[in-house]
């Protein structure tokens, strides 16, 4: 059974454990300005454990282990841990901060279910195209260059130079630069695909495999990969870009003129937390102002708190901007594909198909 919505707020219980994306939760063991952790624990005696996650797949599975109270989930997990009752409805009333958060976001489809929150969200950005500036001068302007052989403009082949996501929702990539250039299919919606239009993404995906260096899940990796592999062009998270350029490495990101898939995250709490006060404690502060625009200037997202756009010494005052702010509308934010869509008559096609499908792709079938 899932647990009932929770009515009012008791003392914590000294501890929550959560699983979040890397970068997510802070407490200045990488850079001590960036700590949004240590404040939290002497303010309620919460001790807050973390769990790294580097796919919504993993969430999902932790999540269904159990013994956690909380996960970042994005929004092709988030679907599925509703409906397998894994997460608990919130009460909006036990989180003071709940009125601060982007109207866009308050109801969300990824976390509202018949007009139930199932979470608060928490951060949200697009995937880039990140590109190493010395071989492109300028910005690409289309996600070509990782989806099909090309001479890029250092003269070479991206052959062995680019990457792709390790996760099946990378369909919907595929399924979003199709849409933009092969019309013909229909594609309204990358995470609703017809038959026919999932099985393009497939062919398509098949052919990038000739060229990918390496499938990425790992942030670090990926860092690596470009600083020290020769990767010069990837799919990757705003994250990364600003850990290279932190490094003043030859590094920059786009997002080309097929727009790009993207994450709006949710702090869930588990159906049976062990720790529901603290849990409750933790989403209350996760929406401040402070903790925020710390986030974003960190990880390279938007705040879902708009006043964390203002006055943030770490984020400034055109940090939001320059994290996407302006891009809300030119995102197809992840969600989990479903066979029953709006968008086209005959059905679509499902997630368990695209994780046995994608693992195929991988494997070179």
């Amino acid at each position: 059974m899932s647990a009932e919505m929770m009515k009012a707020l008791g003392p914590g219980e000294g501890r929550v454990d959560i699983v979040a994306w890397p970068g997510y939760i802070e407490r200045g063991d990488t850079d001590k300005n960036y700590d949004w952790v240590t404040g939290f624990e002497e303010k309620t005696g919460c001790k807050v454990n973390v769990k790294t996650a580097g796919t919504s797949d993993e969430m999902v599975a932790l999540m269904n282990e159990g013994g956690f109270d909380l996960v970042t989930a994005s929004g092709d997990a988030s679907l599925r841990l509703i409906a397998g009752k894994k997460v608990q409805p919130i009460n909006t009333d036990l989180i003071p901060s709940w009125g601060t958060v982007d109207d866009r976001l308050k109801s969300a489809p990824w976390h509202t279910v018949g007009g139930v929150h199932y979470g608060t969200p928490y951060q949200w950005g697009s995937n880039v195209l990140m590109y190493s500036t010395e071989v492109f001068k300028e910005a690409p302007t289309s996600w070509k260059v990782v989806f099909e052989e090309t001479t890029l403009p250092d003269g070479k082949s991206n052959k062995g130079r680019i990457q792709a996501f390790d996760g099946p929702i990378y369909i919907a990539d595929a399924a979003l630069y199709l849409k933009a250039h092969k019309p013909e299919l229909g594609i309204k919606d990358p995470y609703e695909l017809t038959e026919a239009q999932y099985k393009a993404a497939l062919d398509l995906l098949r052919g990038q495999r000739q060229i990918v260096h390496r499938y990425w899940h790992d942030a670090m990796v990926q860092i690596d990969d470009f600083t020290n592999e020769g990767v010069v062009a990837s799919s990757s998270w705003p994250f990364q870009v600003n850990l290279l350029k932190a490094e003043n490495k030859p590094i920059a990101s786009t997002i080309p003129e097929e727009g790009a898939t993207g994450w709006a995250d949710t702090t869930m709490m588990h159906a049976e937390a062990a720790h529901p006060n603290c849990a409750y404690m933790w989403m209350e502060h996760s929406l401040s102002p402070k903790v925020q625009g710390d986030l974003a200037a960190w990880f390279g997202s938007v705040p879902v708190v708009p006043a964390a756009c203002t006055g943030n010494a770490l984020l400034g005052d055109e940090g939001c901007a320059t994290n996407g702010m302006g891009n809300f509308d030119r995102i197809s934010f992840w969600r989990t594909p479903v066979s029953k869509c709006e968008s086209q008559a005959e059905g679509c096609v499902p997630y368990y198909r695209w994780v046995s499908d994608y693992i195929a792709v991988l494997g070179g079938r």
